[in-house]
C-alpha cells in the first residue's frame, strides 16, 4: 500500500478494507485533466506571488504537462492504491521532479481542490450537453418545418380534442428544449466561481491571488466565503435538477413516440436504425430507444435525490459524505449524454405517416368546438352553441358518421342558424388555418414561431 500524504499523525497503516471503502479514484479519476489544469494555474500563481521559486514552478508545470500527456496517451495508468485523483497526480509529480513537487500543495487543501475540480468538470460537461441539446433543438425545428401543414389530432386526457398540425405539436417540445438550454446556462452561470483559496475551510495565511487563478481557469469570479467555498454542492444539485427536467421532457416525448409508432396509432414509423426486433416474433418493430429513454429518466431522478439526501444534514464545512456527490452527478451526466444522441437520431429519421394523422383528426369530432364557434358567429350564445354541437356529436355517434357527413337538413334540425357554409367552417383545414393568434397552429403562425425559434442560439 502506498504511503499516504497525510500519515505523519498516524502510527498504523490504513486497513485494506477501509482503504478500499475510502478511495474515490475509481470514479474521480475522470477529472484528471481538470485537476492538472487547476494545479498548473495554482503553481503559476504561487510563483507570481513569490511563494515558491520560479525554478520550482517551472518544474511543476513541465511535470504536470507531461503527466497529462501520458494519461491521455495511456502511457500512465492510475494506481489503484491511490486515495483519489488529487493524491495520485501529486504523488506522480513528486516521483518525477522530486521535492519541488511537494511544494505544489502550498496554500491549498484537498477540500478546495476537489471543489475546484468538480466545478471545472461540470462546466466542461455542460458545454457538451448544451451542444447536444441544441442539435436536438435544430432537428425539431427542421422536422416541424417539414410538417407545417400536416394535420393531426391534438389530445387532452389522451382523447382526440382539436385539430392541430404536427409542426405545432413539435413546437411545444422546441419550447421545452429551449427552456432546458436556458436552465443549463443559468446553472452554469451560478457555478462559475472559483473556490480555490478557501483552503480546508478558513482560507490561508499565504498571500494568494485568487482572482488570478480564477481568470486563468476561465471563471467569472471567486467564491465569497471560504466555508461555503468548500462545502457548497448547490451547483451539482441544480445541474442535476436541470437534467431531471430535461429527461422528463424526453420521457414525455418518448411516450408519444411509443404510442404513435404502434399499429393502433400508426402516426410514425421509426427508422430501422433506431428500432429493434423480437427474438421470437418476426413481425415486431420495437421503439426501444424511446422506451429506454423513458426508463432512464427515473435513474436521473434518483441521482438528484441522492445529492439532496447526501447534503441535507451536513454541518459546515467539508464532510466525507460529500465524496458521494460525484458518482451521482457523473451518472446523471453520462445518462443524459447517452440519451440525447440516439434520441436525436430517432427523431430526425422517423417517417411521418401524415395520412393516418389526418384520418385520426377527421374521425374524432375534433372540429366539434369549431362547430360551436360557428354557431356563436351566427348569434347563438356559446353555452347554447356548445349544447347544440354536443347533440350533433351524439347524433353522429349513433349514426356512425362524422360531422362533415351530416346532411344540411339534419344540421338544421338541430339549429336553423346552420347553413351551407358550415361545411367549410368545420373542415379540418379551416379549423387549423383560422387559429392565427400567437402560439396557435395556423401555418403562418407556426412559421413565425419557427423563425423565432431558429434565432435562439
Amino acid at each position: 500500500m502506498s504511503k499516504k500524504m497525510w500519515d505523519g499523525r498516524f502510527q498504523k497503516e490504513t486497513d485494506s478494507a477501509a482503504n478500499d471503502y475510502n478511495t474515490s479514484l475509481p470514479f474521480d479519476c475522470r477529472m484528471y485533466a481538470q485537476d492538472i489544469k487547476g494545479s498548473m494555474a495554482h503553481a503559476q500563481m504561487l510563483q507570481k506571488q513569490g511563494i515558491i521559486p520560479g525554478s520550482d514552478a517551472e518544474g511543476i508545470l513541465t511535470g504536470l504537462a507531461q503527466i497529462l500527456k501520458d494519461i491521455d496517451s495511456g502511457i500512465l495508468t492510475f494506481d489503484s492504491d491511490a486515495e483519489d485523483i488529487h493524491m495520485f497526480i501529486e504523488e506522480e509529480l513528486t516521483k518525477r521532479i522530486g521535492d519541488a513537487g511537494k511544494k505544489l500543495h502550498t496554500g491549498r487543501s484537498r477540500n478546495d481542490q476537489v471543489a475546484l475540480d468538480i466545478r471545472l468538470y461540470l462546466k466542461d460537461e455542460a458545454k457538451i450537453i448544451r451542444s447536444l441539446l441544441m442539435s436536438l433543438y435544430q432537428t425539431l425545428i427542421a422536422k416541424a418545418n417539414d410538417n407545417i401543414t400536416t394535420i393531426m389530432p391534438g389530445y387532452t386526457h389522451l382523447q382526440r380534442a382539436q385539430p392541430i398540425t404536427l409542426a405545432h405539436h413539435l413546437c411545444a417540445y422546441i419550447q421545452m428544449i429551449k427552456r432546458d438550454v436556458t436552465r443549463l446556462d443559468d446553472a452554469v452561470a451560478r457555478m462559475d466561481e472559483s473556490p480555490l483559496g478557501s483552503g480546508a475551510l478558513a482560507g490561508t495565511t499565504y498571500p494568494l491571488d485568487r482572482s488570478f487563478v480564477a481568470h486563468e481557469l476561465g471563471f467569472a469570479g471567486i467564491t465569497s466565503n471560504s466555508l461555503d467555498g468548500v462545502s457548497d454542492r448547490d451547483f451539482a444539485i441544480e445541474l442535476s435538477g436541470v437534467f431531471a427536467i430535461l429527461m422528463m421532457h424526453l420521457s414525455r416525448f418518448s411516450e408519444e413516440i411509443i404510442l404513435w409508432s404502434s399499429q393502433e396509432f400508426a402516426f410514425v414509423e421509426l427508422d430501422d436504425a433506431y428500432a429493434t426486433g423480437s427474438s421470437i416474433m418476426p413481425q415486431k418493430k420495437n421503439p426501444d430507444i424511446a422506451e429506454l429513454t423513458r426508463g432512464k429518466t427515473g435513474r436521473v431522478y434518483g441521482d438528484l435525490l441522492t445529492l439532496l439526501v447526501v447534503m441535507k444534514g451536513l454541518p459546515l464545512a467539508y464532510n466525507k459524505d460529500m465524496q458521494e456527490d460525484k458518482e451521482a452527478i457523473f451518472d446523471a451526466i453520462d445518462t443524459v449524454k447517452g440519451a440525447l444522441v440516439p434520441f436525436n437520431g430517432m427523431i430526425s429519421t422517423m417517417h411521418v405517416r401524415s395520412d393516418n394523422m389526418e384520418k385520426a383528426a377527421s374521425g374524432g369530432f375534433t372540429n366539434a368546438t369549431d362547430l360551436a364557434d360557428y354557431l356563436v358567429g351566427k348569434g347563438l350564445p356559446f353555452r347554447s352553441a356548445h349544447e347544440v354541437s354536443g347533440k350533433l356529436v351524439k347524433f353522429c355517434l349513433d349514426a356512425g358518421i362524422s360531422l362533415l357527413d351530416v346532411k344540411l337538413d339534419e344540421f338544421r334540425s338541430f339549429s336553423p342558424l346552420i347553413s351551407e357554409d358550415v361545411y367549410d367552417a368545420i373542415s379540418l383545414q379551416t379549423c387549423v388555418n383560422n387559429r392565427t393568434i400567437p402560439g396557435s397552429p395556423a401555418p403562418d403562425t407556426v412559421r413565425s414561431a419557427l423563425a423565432a425559434a431558429a434565432a435562439f442560439k
